[in-house]
């Protein structure tokens, strides 16, 4: 047996086939999957009935053999194995938990959860019980110990059943539709289980039909006619349905990019949206003069150019294969990019979303190299504000705490003349910013800013503390708006200079 390191795959599975002999012929239910999990991960396993997910799962945990293929868990060869190794190694390493919870009816809830251990001979008697009881503390169900499994709830043997599947503290726990015979809230409260047991260190393998469980876990395997679809697809568009990605995974062949090639350019007209199936894509935006800056870096199951076609149809960004390696893609053209938003209001609704972040990302990101991260965590909850026509953003006189940055429309600066009337001084477009000269002097508004006439402004506004943090985390971005300040200051000297109240 091969002894894996703690951070090799728990499971590792090699082009795995399952052929069955009918009557009418070979059946093939299982094809050449080729599927990693690591230790700790929370993974999904679903597809349509007949899809080959149970044949899948039932030749990981042993029910069922394998054509041909390999099946490695933890070092254990399972392919390998005949039924009584299988038995041995399944009692110590694999916890399975069934829909219709299989609790034994004539022993009580404690006596289930001992069984494993006894069968398995692990543990001494004192200790098979302290652990069983342990277990169901972890369960909340110990004031259940001695009852009959006929005396509780689905949603309890259920529970119970999870206890009993961790008795021999295996590295794997399969849960086989572990929530389709309950209720919404109960299947909640078993799905949190899940979740608290992965966080403490448990692999678990769910076979799920339910998509908004599916959707929560770490990844989600979706098997279709023995095969699994590419995930990275899965993960980018996890909000399609099964048949929708099944259709999509058939019509598209991946393309491939060498380290530093270019598949999609900036200023050039946008027909196609792609997902990055394998490898990384930088992202890069250009800056007037011609300088080129990388905006953030893509990783499998992620998407882009969505929004050329979502927008004026012209590539905001340019987009590389990364220097590390080259970058697998697939892209649907605008008619079936156009197929499937209308499909899915959901997929729509998220990939306006992204648009509207990235052009953030992207207005801040051209002022200078700002570390992604850090625009991140400033800008997770700002919703930009749009304002209409004449509305005053910010008026001179008054103490300033914010900063602004224009991501749409136009606003006009203005300061008051000797007759306390507001003269035009200058006018700010899209993609530029304003009210940092209180941040940085004595804290007054030593102009008024409002939306231009015939435009709106749409701009994300950002505390003293964000201000603080952007300026923390570049010195690019600190010299360029302390060189702006220094021009606005020069122009309103100038202007008073020339006869205007400052």
């Amino acid at each position: 047996m091969t002894v894996h390191s703690p951070t090799s795959p728990l499971i590792e599975i090699k082009n795995l086939c399952k052929v069955y002999q009918t009557p009418a012929g070979d059946f093939t239910a299982v094809n050449g999957i080729n599927v990693e999990v690591q230790r700790g991960e929370f993974v999904a396993i679903i597809g349509k009935s007949g899809s080959g997910k149970s044949t899948f799962i039932n030749m990981i945990t042993g029910i069922d053999h394998p054509t041909s293929g390999e099946i490695w868990i933890d070092g254990a060869s399972i392919h390998s194995f005949n039924e009584g190794q299988m038995a041995a190694w399944r009692g110590r390493n694999l916890g399975i938990v069934f829909q219709f919870f299989q609790l034994f009816p004539t022993l009580t809830i404690l006596e289930n959860i001992i069984l494993p251990m006894e069968l398995n001979k692990l543990y001494s008697k004192s200790e098979r019980k302290e652990r069983a009881m342990h277990l169901l503390e972890k369960v909340e169900m110990t004031a259940q110990a001695h009852k009959l499994p006929s005396a509780i709830s689905g949603g309890q043997q259920q529970r119970v059943a999870i206890a009993r599947a961790l008795a021999n503290d295996p590295p794997l726990l399969v849960a086989d539709e572990p929530t389709g015979n309950l209720d919404s809230k109960t299947a909640e409260k078993i799905f949190s289980l899940f979740e608290d047991l992965v966080a403490a260190g448990t692999t678990i393998l769910m076979v799920t039909h339910d998509s908004d469980l599916a959707r929560r876990v770490n990844r989600t395997i979706l098997i279709s006619d023995g095969e699994v679809v590419n995930e990275y697809l899965v993960r980018a568009l996890s909000t399609l349905t099964q048949d929708q990605l099944v259709e999509i995974s058939r019509t598209i062949q991946p393309q491939i990019f060498q380290p530093n090639s270019a598949i999609i350019r900036q200023g050039e007209k946008g027909d196609k949206f792609y997902i990055l199936l394998n490898g990384k894509a930088d992202v890069y935006i250009h800056k007037p003069g011609g300088s080129e800056i990388q905006v953030s870096q893509l990783k499998p199951g992620q998407y882009f150019g969505e929004m050329a076609l979502l927008g004026g149809g012209v590539r905001s960004a340019t987009v590389k294969a990364s220097q590390d390696g080259p970058a697998s893609v697939v892209a649907l053209d605008e008619k079936a990019f156009n197929s499937l938003i209308d499909e899915s209001r959901s997929l729509r609704e998220e990939l306006m979303g992204l648009v509207e972040r990235r052009n953030t990302y992207h207005q801040l990101q051209t002022l200078s190299s700002l570390d992604e991260h850090v625009l991140s965590s400033i800008l997770k909850d700002k919703e930009p504000i749009v304002h209409k026509e004449g509305h005053e953003i910010i008026k001179q006189g008054d103490v300033g705490d914010t900063f602004y940055l224009l991501l749409d429309g136009q606003v006009d600066v203005l300061v008051k003349d000797e007759q306390d009337s507001e003269v035009l001084v200058n006018q700010i477009s899209r993609g530029s910013f304003f009210g940092e000269m209180a941040l940085m002097g004595n804290k007054r508004r030593n102009a008024t800013v409002r939306v231009s006439k015939g435009h709106s402004a749409k701009l994300i506004e950002l505390g003293v503390g964000e201000f603080d943090r952007l300026e923390d985390s570049s010195e690019d971005f600190r010299t360029h708006v302390y060189g702006a300040a220094g021009a606005r200051k020069r122009q309103l000297e100038n202007t008073r200079g020339q006869g205007i109240e400052k």
